[in-house]
């Protein structure tokens, strides 16, 4: 069961209207790093956790991003509050309003939404369940909430940087803490499970987990813990990094005698001469920059 209190969990002071840094922090009201995603990949996470101190954890995070989300809503209404009564009035500061904010998004605010906030990141794309990104697994899970949290943190530092109202630094500010502060709670929670890594319940191939693929040769090759040392088994040479499980490393699937005979004639039936140039559209078509064409047989 969920209570509204009707005071913000952090005070808002916008100084003055600004539709295109409301437009902005709409990244944050329906963005995929914002506190509507935030709120609700924790609480679905909260729901299915069997484990009561996760679940709780969860839910006081998911409940909390949900008051951060009226928090960034209410600096949006504030910031386009001005503009939002000369376009219910029709005065003519809107036709001017139209060229100050020379973004589609914040025009598409004004016009579909009457510049209230909108559930789109600051480009206008509709927020959607495709930005969560749970599966069910604790460790996973917090993995990714780990990582949620320090992407929204960043796009609160790049918020915070693009204006110089104070009141609304102040909020960014607190909103961008909580976002350390929750990282804080899930690395916690994440490291009171014992093992951890890797994640669910089968273990990896052992002879595989140690080795490390030096795919990418070439100028900038560098070593470090992540790819050389002790506990790791570098393969470098190109031949031993195909077919490592000792066959040849082709492909193959069992087919019936049915199933082999239609892929026969299939096979014939769609079969190219390599011994054919026939003269085709390209040729007929080709002008200058189009290469060697057979065109200039014709």
């Amino acid at each position: 069961m969920f209570m509204h209190n009707k005071r913000l969990q952090y005070t808002v002071r916008v100084e003055k209207g600004d539709p295109i840094l409301a437009t902005l922090m709409l990244e944050q009201f329906g963005g995929p790093q914002g506190e509507l995603a935030a709120a609700m990949r924790y609480f679905t996470q909260a729901l299915a956790e069997d484990d009561a101190g996760r679940k709780d954890m969860l839910y006081d995070i998911a409940t909390e991003e949900l008051s951060h989300l009226e928090i960034i809503g209410s600096i949006i209404a504030m910031l386009n509050k001005g503009a939002k009564g000369e376009l219910a009035e029709g005065v003519d500061e809107m036709a001017e309003m139209r060229v100050l904010t020379g973004n589609s998004t914040s025009q598409t605010e004004a016009i579909l939404y009457g510049n209230g906030p909108a559930l789109v990141n600051s480009s206008g794309v509709p927020w959607t369940a495709a930005y969560i990104d749970s599966i069910g697994d604790p460790t996973a899970d917090l993995r990714s909430n780990i990582a949620a949290e320090s992407r929204a943190k960043l796009v609160y530092e790049r918020l915070i940087n693009v204006t110089d109202d104070p009141g609304i630094k102040d909020a960014l500010t607190f909103l961008m803490t909580r976002e350390v502060a929750h990282q804080k709670s899930f690395e916690k929670a994440l490291y009171a499970i014992t093992p951890n890594f890797p994640p669910g319940k089968l273990p990896g191939d052992p002879a595989f987990t140690d080795v490390y693929f030096d795919m990418s040769q070439g100028v900038g090759d560098e070593l470090g813990p992540w790819n050389s040392g002790e506990m790791w088994e570098r393969v470098e040479d190109r031949d031993a990094q195909a077919a490592v499980d000792g066959g040849d490393g082709s492909a193959s699937v069992g087919v019936t005698k049915k199933q082999q005979a239609t892929l026969d004639k299939l096979a014939a039936r769609t079969l190219s001469d390599p011994s054919a140039d026939p003269i085709t559209g390209a040729d007929l078509g080709a002008g200058p920059g189009a290469g060697a064409t057979s065109g200039k047989k014709l």
